[in-house]
């Protein structure tokens, strides 16, 4: 059985408060389950760093979900997650993240999904990061700098996550390429 571990619950209450004024959605995960699931990708303006703030109201399982999908933030906005160890799922996609922020998410050892899709400055230097997350099962790296040799050292690390770089186009000879144009 989960513990649920809140400061209080009056700053519990003003934490949802703070991110519902914000125009963040905060949601129970489920009718027995009060972990919650927080999506900050559909407030209509910038999410920044600080609008992470309220997150420290939170103890360590009580929340299962963030998407910050398309946010603002950047590598030290990350640092107000560190403390919800409990955390599953996590939404990182096409924000300006780097490697180094990624230091910030790695003691979350039961972080099952990772959306790390069009994170332009994600790279191989990201290993060294994720391969302290033993519970991951699911990261996608597509859109990202990281390479098959990245790749292939994430896997020997966390043998049982599986990794999505996308489609992979097997580059063709300068004559294919031109016979294919018609111009060759």
């Amino acid at each position: 059985m989960r513990k649920f571990f809140f400061r209080s619950q009056d700053d519990k209450e003003a934490a949802i408060a703070r991110l519902k004024e914000r125009g963040v959605l905060v949601l129970p995960v489920a009718q027995d389950d009060p972990r919650l699931d927080i999506s900050f990708h559909l407030v209509t303006d910038e999410v920044k760093d600080e609008d992470l703030e309220p997150l420290a109201a939170f103890g360590p399982d009580d929340v299962y979900q963030i998407n910050l999908r398309g946010t603002m933030i950047t590598d030290a906005g990350l640092a107000h997650l560190s403390k919800l160890t409990g955390l599953e799922r996590l939404h990182l996609e096409r924000t300006n993240l780097t490697n180094a922020g990624l230091a910030h998410v790695k003691g979350l050892k039961q972080l099952a999904y990772l959306n790390l899709y069009a994170t332009p400055a994600i790279s191989d230097g990201c290993v060294d990061h994720l391969k302290h997350l033993t519970g991951l099962r699911k990261l996608f790296l597509w859109q990202t700098k990281v390479t098959d040799a990245g790749e292939e050292a994430i896997k020997a690390a966390l043998p049982d996550c599986k990794i999505d770089r996308g489609v992979k186009v097997e580059k063709k000879d300068d004559k294919q390429g031109d016979d294919q144009r018609g111009d060759g």
